[in-house]
C-alpha cells in the first residue's frame, strides 16, 4: 500500500511512520507536514533516507496543493494525525484549530473522494466527549457516549469527526475514526505535560501544576497506539469509530510525583498555578470494542511505560535542548540546502 501520513513530523505521526517502517516495509510512507511549531523533521533523521519513504511540505488546508499531491501519488489510504492540539493554544487563537482541524480535514476528504483512496482514517481524541465526574470510577467513555466538548480544540476535532462520518454516508467514502486518551512517549514536544515537567526538574525548575492536581488522565503509551491504528486500517469496519485506552488512569499530581521520584529530584519543585479555563476533570476509555473486534491490548503499563519514556528523554538530551534553544526549526532548511 501507499500510505499518506499527515502531521507525520509530529509527535504521534512521527511515531507512526516508525512503527510503520518498520512493521510493514513493504508499504509506502508519504509524510506530510507544514512544520509549524510541533512539527521536527529531527526525529525522522533516522529513517529519511529509507527508499519507501519520502517527506513532502504542505498544508492540508491548501486545496490546490493537497489535490495535485494526490493525484501525483495515487495513495491507497490516507492516516490524518495533523492537526493542531495544544488545548491552551486553542484558549488563546481558537481560528488556527478551526482552519487546520476542520478545514484541513475537509479537504483531504474531497481528495481522498476525487481520487478513489480506499481507507481514510481520522486520528481523534477522547477530548470529544467532554469529561467525566471524579466521584464516578464507574463511568468510561464509549463510542456511543455524545460529544460534548470544553474547549475550541475538542470542538475542532468533534467538527472534523462529524464531516469524516457524514463523507462516508453521503458519498460512501471508506472511512474509520480512532479516539484515543492521553498518549505519551518518545518525541513528545515539550510543552506538553509529561515532557515539560521532566524537561523542567532536570533544570530544577518550578513545575507548574493547574489547580490542585486532582484532574484524571487516561495514558496511552504512543506505541500501543500506534498499534490500534494500524490494526483499524488493515480490519476495523467502514464507518466505525474506535475508542483506543490504555487502562492507566492517573491523577495530574500522582503523574508529576512519579516524574520526580525516578529523576531523584524533590517535590518542593511543585508549584500549583491557577486553574486552565474550562479545565476537564476526568477521562476514561472503554476500549472494548477494539479489544473483541480487533484483539488490540495495550502491551504497556503506566509504570513501565513512563520509565521508558524518561530514559528516552535522559538519553536523547540534544533532540529536546535542540527545541528549546529553537535549532530544530532550521533542520529542513539544512537538510533540503533551501
Amino acid at each position: 500500500m501507499k500510505i499518506l501520513v499527515t502531521g507525520g513530523a509530529g509527535f504521534i505521526g512521527c511515531n507512526f511512520v516508525h512503527y510503520m517502517l518498520e512493521q510493514h516495509p513493504e508499504d509506502g510512507i508519504v509524510n506530510l507536514d507544514l512544520l509549524t511549531y510541533a512539527g521536527n523533521l529531527e526525529s525522522l533523521a533516522d529513517v529519511e533516507s529509507a527508499p519507501n519513504y519520502s517527506f513532502v511540505k504542505g498544508d492540508i488546508a491548501d486545496r490546490e496543493f493537497i489535490m495535485e499531491l494526490f493525484q501525483k501519488e495515487n495513495f491507497d489510504v490516507v492516516v490524518n494525525f495533523a492537526a493542531e492540539s495544544h488545548v491552551d493554544r486553542s484558549i488563546v487563537d481558537p481560528g488556527v484549530f478551526v482552519r487546520t482541524n476542520v478545514m484541513g480535514t475537509q479537504v483531504l476528504l474531497d481528495a481522498a473522494k476525487e481520487f478513489g483512496v480506499k481507507r481514510y482514517h481520522q486520528v481523534s481524541t477522547d477530548e470529544v466527549y467532554g469529561d467525566l465526574p471524579l466521584d464516578r470510577k464507574d463511568l468510561f467513555f464509549t463510542e456511543q457516549t455524545p460529544l460534548h466538548t470544553s474547549s475550541p480544540y475538542s470542538a475542532s476535532k468533534a467538527g472534523s469527526d462529524l464531516l469524516v462520518l457524514a463523507y462516508c454516508r453521503t458519498f460512501g467514502l471508506p472511512v474509520t475514526i480512532s479516539r484515543c486518551s492521553n498518549n505519551y512517549g518518545p518525541y513528545q514536544f515539550p510543552e506538553k505535560m509529561i515532557p515539560l515537567m521532566l524537561t523542567r526538574a532536570l533544570a530544577d525548575e518550578s513545575l507548574p501544576v493547574y489547580g490542585k492536581g486532582e484532574n484524571v488522565r487516561d495514558w496511552l503509551h504512543v506505541k500501543d497506539h500506534c498499534a490500534a491504528i494500524d490494526l483499524i486500517l488493515r480490519g476495523g469496519k467502514v464507518g466505525e469509530v474506535y475508542n483506543i485506552g490504555g487502562h492507566n488512569e492517573r491523577t495530574n499530581l500522582e503523574v508529576v510525583r512519579t516524574i520526580l521520584a525516578a529523576l531523584g529530584k524533590p517535590e518542593s519543585l511543585i508549584h500549583f498555578v491557577a486553574d486552565r479555563l474550562g479545565h476537564d476533570l476526568r477521562y476514561a476509555i472503554d476500549p472494548k470494542k477494539i479489544e473483541k473486534e480487533l484483539g488490540w491490548k495495550p502491551q504497556y503499563s503506566f509504570d513501565t511505560g513512563i520509565r521508558q519514556t524518561i530514559d528516552w528523554y535522559l538519553e536523547h538530551k540534544e533532540w529536546w535542548q535542540h527545541i528549546l534553544d529553537g535549532e530544530y526549526s532550521n533542520y529542513f532548511n539544512r537538510m533540503y540546502k533551501l
